[in-house]
This record gives C-alpha cells, sequence and structure tokens, in this order.
C-alpha cells in the first residue's frame, strides 16, 4: 500500500473508531487509537519530505476511486504529492500528532475526550484531504470539511453559550469566502473546461490578457475574475481583513485547538491554495495587487490590535492573523517559496506559542487574562522556555550570517523579497511589514513580560482562588474538580500565596513543547536555503520567480537590518513600560483614549458587522417568521388544516347520536338524494 494511502486515511479511520465506539471503548483506548494513527502518518510523511528535499523528486498521483463523470465534467479522487505536499503533510501530521498527545493532559479532567480525539483527527483528516487534492473539487471537499470540523471543535464545550456563538460565527464567515471560493472554482471549469489542477496550471499561462469576461456589468480580464474570486475563499479561511472577525472568537475553543486551527492547519489553507494556484496568479497581476494589499494591511491590523488584548490566547490569535498577512503579501509579489517557508516556521512557534499558553493556563487553573499572572518564570521554568523559544523565534532574533531563530530567516526574506519587487505596492507592503514587526515584537515581549516577570499577581486573584476551591461557574470548568483538587499546596504554603501556587504540566504537554521548541529553535536555520533559493526542490510545485531571489540579494543594508532595528525597539518599549516603569502603559492608555478604545475593540468591526448584517439578518428573520412562517404558512397550511379537522370532527360528533331512528332518517334521507340524482 502507498504511504500517502495510510498518510491520509489513517486519521479518518481513527476518528470512526473513537467516534462510534467511545462508550465501548473508553478514554484511553480512544485516546490511544487517535494519537497512535497521527504519530503513524507523522512518521510517514517526513520521509517523503526528505525526499523531496533532496531535488528533482517528480510529482506522483495515487488514485484512489473514479468520482464523477457526468458530461465534460469527470474526474478521479486521487492524491497527489509533490514539494509543495510534501511541505504540508509534515506540518499538518507533525504539529496535529504534537497536538493529540498535548491534550492527553490538557483535557485530562473532560468527560468527553473520545469526543474531542475523534473531532481532532477528523479535522486533520480533512486537511490531509485539501493539501493532496489533484483537483479544484477534491480541494474544495477538503476545504469544506475543515470548515465542519473547526465548528464542531470551536463549539466542543457547547454548554458555553460564549462557545456556540464563536463556533456559529466562525462556521457563518467561513461560508461568506466559500461562495466566492466556489464561484472561482465553477468559473473556472467554465474557462478551462476542466477542474483537473495540472491541466488548469499548464493552460493558465497563455490565458493572460487573452479574454474578458463580463462581471457584475462591466467586461473584466478572465483571470483576474477568477482569481479574485478563489482568493476570496482564501480570505475567509485565513482570517484576511474583512473576513477575520471569527478568528479571534475561536479562542472559546480548547486550547489545544487554537493550536491546531491558528498554527499549521486551516488557517494555513489560503496560502497553500494560493501557492497551489500561482501560475494562475501570475497570469493576473490585478488580483496579485490584491493580494499583497489585502496581506499588508491584514498583517498592519492584527498587529495593532494584538497590543491591547489581556487575554493570552487572543493575543496569539491575533498574532496568526498577522503572520498570515505576511505569508500572502510574500505570495502577492510573486515569493511563493518565501511564502511557504514562514508558513512551515510559522507553524512551529506558533504552535509552540499556543501551546505554550495552554500550559499556562492549564497552571494558572484555566485563568486566560495576563493581569492575573506575574513572576511565573521560576513556578513553571520548562513552560518559561518553551514559550521564550518561541518569542524568539516570532520576533525573529537572530545575527545576520551567524544563527537565528525561525522567524528571523523567514520573515525577513518576505520584508526583502517586498523592497525587492520594486512595485509600488510591494514597497508598501515592505513598510507596513516593518512596522507591524515592531508591533511583534512589542506584544509578544508584552506577553512574556506579564506572564513571567513582575511580581505574583495571582496571588491576589479572586478569579484563580475560586477556580481553587472549585467556585468557578463557567461550563468549560464542568470536570475540572479532581485536577483543582489534588494540585491545591500545602496549608503552611497556602497561607503565603493566598491559597494557590502555580504548577508545571505534566509529561503530556511538556513533550510537545520541546519538540516544537526544536523547529522554532532550528527550522529557519536548516531549511532557508531549498525554500528560499531551491528552484530543484519546488521542481514545478510554484511558480518560481528566479529574478525576484537574485533582486532579494541585492537590496540595500538598511532593507536587510530593518526587520532586526524594529525587533529591537519593540522589545525595548516593552520593556520599559512593563519591566523599568509598570505605570506607562495606564499612562498611555489614558492620554490616547479614543486611540486605545479603538485598538482595543478591534477597530470596531464587530460593530460595525453586527449594525450592517447581523441586525438586519435578525430583523428581516423576525419579519418573515412571524409575518410569513406564522402569520400565512402556518396559519394557512398546519393550523388552519387542523382548525378544519377540529371544527369537523365537532360536526361529526354531533351526527353520531347513537339514536337509531336518527340512523335511519340519514339512510333514508341518502336514498332519496341517491334516487334524484340517478333519475335526473
Amino acid at each position: 500500500m502507498p504511504p500517502i494511502l495510510i498518510i491520509v486515511f489513517a486519521p479518518l479511520l481513527a476518528a470512526i473508531i473513537a467516534g462510534l465506539g467511545n462508550r465501548a471503548l473508553g478514554n484511553v483506548a480512544a485516546k490511544s487509537i487517535t494519537t497512535g494513527a497521527l504519530f503513524l502518518s507523522c512518521a510517514l510523511s517526513w520521509p517523503i519530505f526528505l525526499t523531496y528535499l533532496g531535488g528533482d523528486a517528480p510529482a506522483t498521483v495515487t488514485p484512489v476511486l473514479h468520482w464523477v463523470q457526468s458530461g465534460s465534467l469527470t474526474f478521479d479522487w486521487a492524491l497527489r504529492v509533490d514539494t509543495l505536499t510534501a511541505v504540508m503533510l509534515v506540518v499538518v501530521t507533525t504539529v496535529s500528532a504534537l497536538v493529540h498527545l498535548y491534550s492527553w493532559g490538557y483535557m485530562a479532567e473532560d468527560p468527553d475526550q473520545p469526543r474531542f480525539f475523534a473531532y481532532l483527527s477528523l479535522f486533520t483528516f480533512a486537511m490531509l484531504m485539501l493539501v493532496t487534492a489533484d483537483n479544484l473539487v477534491q480541494m474544495f471537499f477538503g476545504w469544506e470539511g475543515v470548515g465542519l470540523a473547526s465548528y464542531l471543535l470551536i463549539g466542543f464545550w457547547f454548554k458555553k453559550p460564549s462557545a456556540n456563538a464563536a463556533a456559529i460565527k466562525a462556521f457563518v464567515v467561513n461560508r461568506v469566502g466559500d461562495l466566492g471560493f466556489m464561484l472561482g472554482i465553477f468559473g473556472t471549469f467554465l474557462v478551462f473546461q476542466t477542474v483537473s489542477i495540472p491541466e488548469i496550471l499548464a493552460a493558465a499561462p497563455a490565458m493572460k490578457g487573452a479574454s474578458t469576461i463580463g462581471f457584475v456589468g462591466l467586461r473584466v480580464d478572465t483571470m483576474t475574475v477568477l482569481c479574485l474570486l478563489l482568493f476570496v475563499g482564501a480570505m475567509g479561511k485565513s482570517a484576511q481583513l474583512g473576513l477575520h472577525t471569527w478568528l479571534p472568537d475561536a479562542m472559546e475553543g480548547p486550547t489545544p485547538v487554537s493550536a491546531l486551527i491558528h498554527a499549521a492547519t486551516m488557517v494555513t489553507a489560503g496560502v497553500f491554495m494560493v501557492c497551489r494556484l500561482s501560475p494562475m496568479f501570475e497570469a493576473a497581476p490585478a488580483a496579485l495587487t490584491f493580494v499583497t494589499f489585502i496581506g499588508a494591511a491584514t498583517c498592519f491590523f492584527a498587529a495593532t490590535v494584538g497590543t491591547t488584548q489581556w487575554d493570552i490566547k487572543r493575543v496569539i490569535a491575533y498574532s496568526t492573523c498577522s503572520q498570515l498577512g505576511y505569508m500572502f503579501f510574500a505570495a502577492g509579489v510573486g515569493a511563493y517559496g518565501a511564502a511557504m517557508f514562514h508558513l512551515f516556521t510559522h507553524a512551529f512557534f506558533k504552535a509552540l506559542l499556543f501551546l505554550g499558553a495552554g500550559s499556562v493556563i492549564h497552571a494558572m487553573h484555566h485563568e486566560q487574562d495576563m493581569r492575573y499572572y506575574g513572576a511565573l518564570r521560576k513556578e513553571i521554568p520548562l513552560t518559561f522556555w518553551a514559550m521564550m523559544a518561541g518569542t524568539l523565534a516570532i520576533t525573529g532574533v537572530g545575527l545576520a550570517g551567524v544563527f537565528g531563530f525561525a522567524g528571523f530567516y523567514s520573515k525577513d526574506s518576505i520584508l526583502e523579497a517586498a523592497f525587492a519587487s520594486g512595485s509600488e505596492m510591494g514597497r508598501t507592503a515592505f513598510w507596513l511589514g516593518t512596522f507591524a514587526a515592531l508591533l511583534t515584537s512589542f506584544y509578544s515581549w508584552r506577553l512574556m513580560f506579564l506572564t513571567f516577570w513582575g511580581k505574583p499577581r495571582w496571588i491576589e486573584s479572586e478569579h484563580i482562588q475560586h477556580a481553587v476551591h472549585g467556585e468557578h461557574d463557567d461550563p468549560a470548568f464542568e470536570g475540572a474538580g479532581a485536577d483543582v483538587a489534588h494540585d491545591v499546596p500545602d496549608p503552611h504554603h497556602a497561607a503565603a500565596t493566598g491559597g494557590y501556587h502555580p504548577h508545571e504540566s505534566p509529561w503530556t504537554m511538556l513533550v510537545p513543547l520541546g519538540v516544537l521548541s526544536l523547529g522554532a529553535v532550528f527550522a529557519g536555520f536548516l531549511f532557508y536555503t531549498p525554500f528560499i533559493e531551491g528552484e530543484s526542490f519546488w521542481n514545478g510545485a510554484i511558480a518560481y520567480n528566479e529574478h525576484l531571489i537574485h533582486a532579494m540579494h541585492s537590496v540595500p543594508w538598511p532593507v536587510k537590518w530593518a526587520a532586526t532595528i524594529v525587533m529591537l525597539i519593540g522589545f525595548a518599549i516593552a520593556w520599559l513600560c512593563y519591566i523599568r516603569d509598570t505605570s506607562i502603559p495606564a499612562k498611555m492608555a489614558t492620554q490616547f483614549a479614543p486611540i486605545y478604545r479603538f485598538l482595543f475593540n478591534k477597530w470596531y468591526f464587530d460593530e460595525l458587522y453586527n449594525f450592517l448584517f447581523v441586525r438586519p439578518a435578525f430583523w428581516f428573520g423576525r419579519l418573515f417568521w412571524r409575518r410569513g412562517d406564522v402569520g400565512i404558512i402556518d396559519r394557512f397550511g398546519p393550523n388552519g388544516i387542523a382548525w378544519v379537522v377540529e371544527k369537523g370532527s365537532v360536526v361529526a360528533r354531533k351526527v353520531q347520536s347513537g339514536y337509531l331512528t336518527s340512523y335511519a332518517l340519514i339512510m333514508l334521507l341518502g336514498l332519496v338524494a341517491a334516487l334524484t340524482w340517478v333519475m335526473a
């Protein structure tokens, strides 16, 4: 059996077994089956990646079954593996396997563990289907599959109203993007008469400027329309500006879900799709300009919002949104290798940061507000060093020519590519990306200083003291009582700490942190050359721009050092505000209150959408429900029929008197009526 079949279908089989047989299997068996399946997929994925890392390895297609034949539309269900797929395989399976292992500790007290692990494995299967797709319909199948699984995972704690609302929001917002993606697929089939990705990409260059299509009353370049529609789908899945509002709310799900969705899988699907279809986008320069603009705007927007958030997971979520912006404007300027390189490194350090945040939350009895943290580096030292590695990676710490953490290589390559592109939009993206790098450094070190330095603010935290004694009223904490009980320290220590002392996470949570730390430290250093300069490595899997690569090496030295300089500035500002003089943030928030409120409220996107879309939708819904459904359909439909039956039964009941003379009279009248009708 080809390894790719095991890689893709082992998680699906495990999800079915754990999901349907959860009562018979029990927690341990369900967790073992799903986790084992993911580690098997991971173990088989890395040799495939290393094969392509050697260069010039050909693409392979493994047929699964004949799927659709309807007129000229015909395609098989087949698994395509090339360099781009190989990169995504190791990213998805590695992060997912580590998230499965991490969840053994994090979800240890949850009563619905088999369901949770089944959802995780189902999500992974859908993502693997997406990245191995050989045609657009198969890609859409995986695309919708991750949307469904993310809905189930975000709303896993369904007793929490906020979790249900977040799951619905993610589902609805993604449907908006998916409509654009569907229209893009329909249009692509209309133009190319096939949904086969290799055939479409082979024919795409010849379509550049070759035809126009009627769109909203205008004649527009065909490839531009198709690529813009496809990119709308990417905007939804990858939470780009305008369709980003679901991402921070998705933090309502368990922390392992946040790591899986926001690090390496669902949110990177849009980046993968743009890179997979890069020959199409190369044939639509206007669409690439739009991609660059949206990516740069998202990068800047999310970084500004991340500087004001107090929830540790929301800070990292907006960081994800910002980093995805980097990937998109890299693709927009034609640096698809740099976009995929940042996707690759980002998967390690962002999963590390999310799982590290989960370890902190676990230590602080599910408290997520950083204002109740402080001085934790000595209490949970292993988590601290893992978070430090992730912070050094995302801020891009490194020394050119010697060594750097993962983000040092991938983020710098994106900024250099944007500047070297020479286009006006590329230069704009460079400046916005550089400023976002400063903000990234600031909010990342702000998170570290608030969490691990300063005074232990958790001593005075009533939130945490209530959690210690099982007094938390949030349904998400149901089942956590046993975990809380055995972590209450001895009475002598309790008197000194207000009744609680933070604790380090179990080994099932710490091992994934250690493995991901290695990726955060070494992934950029080891893989920079093949991803950025390896034309033989990509071997036609993406549109490789050799001219841009050469231009990147000749950018002025201030451009090369820009990310490092702003990283140091961001670190210095964070140190000054949260270590040297902790009164500065409050003073700044007061002095610049309108700006602070604007950023803290996320540029008021939610309020704007609530006014423009949500409230009108509810108004129309209530109108059609009361006037249409209840007033017309129910009134003249089931309710009306029921009324007629009820009144008819009253009349019939009166006829059924029980007197023989009455029945004889009715029979006589009936006979007379029948004879009259016959004789007439």
